[in-house]
């Protein structure tokens, strides 16, 4: 029986790979999000696949509440064979009227508690030999675009830890997947951080015309299936532009700075 331990399983990306995943047959899902009433509906729709859940209250800027769910997930399951590092919030606000209150806040959620879980559970693989960590990032982690400084940054992080991570844990059985979105159909702007730390409260015309959640946590789960150590879902003009940043840097900067993002 496999283990796999997704945060932000309340909704969005979260909760469609938790329905997803139920779908396949000797499964357990660890469910972790900081609302257990929306866990528990996601967990409903999982036992209709004949799933085991099992539901883990975490909140990623809080130190105490990671330390707490470690604990329990170790404790039941040892260490989940699949961590899915999903969790995280976004921004809709320029630089200049950001304030650092706010900035903090993103690379705790995003970053540091990743992060936190990361190394509480990180122990127990080395010791079993197996493992992974799979990091749902963004396109925003290649390249950045406007009203995102400390959603990219955030972003950008994640590939500089868990690239060098792989590197220190490939000769002991443990793999590393980082998967960059591009514009999926969820709340996420919905929730994203304004410029004084208020919720957005508005859904990004790019956002509303996203990939269908569904769709990319089938994507997503073949390609953690098949360990590729990147890849990048999104509609053709997301995936492009991490393709021009490396290689014409300077085309993708005139594309960005005509494009017009909410």
């Amino acid at each position: 029986m496999k283990s796999i331990l997704i945060t932000g399983a309340s909704s969005g990306i979260g909760e469609a790979l938790a329905i997803e995943w139920s779908k396949h047959k000797d499964v357990t899902l660890i469910l972790a999000a900081r609302r257990r009433d929306a866990l528990e509906k996601v967990s409903a729709q999982c036992a209709v696949n004949g799933t085991k859940t099992e539901i883990v209250e975490i909140d990623l800027s809080l130190g105490d509440s990671i330390e707490k769910a470690a604990s329990k997930i170790l404790q039941k399951f040892g260490s989940p064979d699949v961590v899915v590092h999903n969790g995280g919030i976004s921004q809709r606000a320029s630089a200049m009227n950001s304030s650092m209150d706010v900035y903090r806040q993103l690379m705790e959620v995003n970053y540091f508690g990743t992060v936190h879980l990361s190394k509480l559970l990180l122990p127990k693989m080395l010791e079993r030999k197996s493992g992974k960590f799979v990091v749902v990032t963004s396109v925003t982690g290649k390249l950045g675009t406007p009203f995102r400084t400390g959603y990219a940054a955030s972003k950008h992080a994640l590939h500089g830890f868990f690239d060098s991570l792989r590197a220190e844990v490939c000769h002991d059985g443990i793999q590393v997947t980082l998967v960059c979105p591009g514009y999926v159909r969820t709340s996420l702007s919905f929730n994203a951080l304004s410029g004084d730390g208020s919720k957005h409260n508005k859904m990004d015309p790019a956002t509303d015309s996203g990939l269908d959640p569904m769709e990319f946590a089938q994507k997503m789960i073949a390609a953690v299936d098949a360990g590729k150590e990147e890849v990048y879902i999104g509609g053709a003009r997301e995936v492009m532009g991490i393709y021009l940043k490396r290689f014409v840097p300077g085309v993708l900067s005139k594309i960005i700075s005509k494009a017009k993002v909410t």
